[in-house]
């Protein structure tokens, strides 16, 4: 294979970007960058470099992230991660049906496309209730009702906003956990770092909402868990996301297809980065 080439998929710069570009360097890759809002792409044409051996993607954007994935890949370019397998992670209503319908265990969950239904089995299925986006992250426009008259100022507002999945409506029963939840990933066929994101002032556990990072022990249970996960979503670094319930035990609850680590590597001093492209490395070269 020679001196191996990684290209790089972004549309911003984030610590784990940079921190890729110079582990891969130190790693003695040639690592070249693609900033996916440089594209200008015609359908017998594409102005990327033309000896990569893999690209990561790291857009930020899921659209740009979809996109740029599946073009690379018709042009039989490996690339981590694929754009099936970011399509059953970043829409919730795919990753949470897949998932149950392989048996892994998830908050229960039901969607409706009115408001009516959706003020029905929220009733149902007993307050209080989480509503989330079909797809985002960080957090942003997760709320959590108590009742109908929250419910419905929730619904009313997704109906107005500009989400692209403004009238479907995914809801989800609150899980009473601990105050944190947890974050495994995988890479590759391995489990080798998580942690713990605790947030004493919040529900929500996303550390952009001011949760707070700690090392975690991997038991047994969490990585085979996970691994299954991995299996049935596809892909070769992902960031699962799971609740710990008294009664029921793990909760897989999102799997997020570009994961960010800052600051899973500050707390365990594991370095991903690093890990991520040998094991990428040694992938492509099987």
């Amino acid at each position: 294979m020679g001196r191996v080439k990684i290209g790089i998929l972004y549309d911003m710069p984030r610590w784990e970007e940079k921190n890729l570009i110079e582990e891969g360097k130190k790693l003695g890759y040639q690592v070249t960058t693609i900033y996916s809002k440089d594209f200008v792409l015609f359908s017998n044409e594409f102005n990327i470099e033309n000896d990569v051996n893999l690209f990561i993607q790291r857009n930020i954007s899921h659209n740009r992230a979809l996109i740029t994935s599946f073009l690379v890949e018709q042009l039989g370019y490996p690339v981590i991660n694929d754009h099936m397998t970011l399509i059953r992670c970043e829409n919730k209503i795919f990753t949470t049906y897949i998932l149950a319908k392989h048996n892994i265990p998830t908050p229960k969950t039901f969607i409706a496309f009115d408001k009516t239904n959706a003020m029905e089995y929220s009733k149902k299925l007993g307050y209080p209730v989480v509503i989330k986006p079909v797809e985002g992250s960080w957090g942003r426009m997760v709320a959590k009702a108590d009742n109908l008259d929250v419910l419905y100022s929730y619904l009313e507002y997704q109906e107005f906003s500009t989400q692209k999945y403004k009238d479907i409506y995914y809801i989800q029963e609150f899980v009473n956990k601990p105050n944190r939840d947890i974050r495994i990933f995988v890479i590759g066929d391995e489990t080798p770092v998580g942690i713990y994101r605790v947030n004493e002032n919040n529900w929500r556990t996303n550390t952009a909402l001011g949760a707070k990072a700690y090392p975690l022990k991997i038991d047994e249970e969490l990585k085979e868990l996970a691994l299954k996960v991995k299996d049935i979503i596809g892909g070769f670094f992902l960031g699962i996301d799971i609740f710990e319930d008294k009664d029921r035990g793990y909760l897989v609850d999102e799997v997020n297809g570009v994961p960010e680590y800052k600051n899973t590597v500050r707390v365990n001093n594991f370095n991903i980065s690093k890990f991520l492209l040998e094991k990428a490395v040694e992938w492509v070269k099987k």
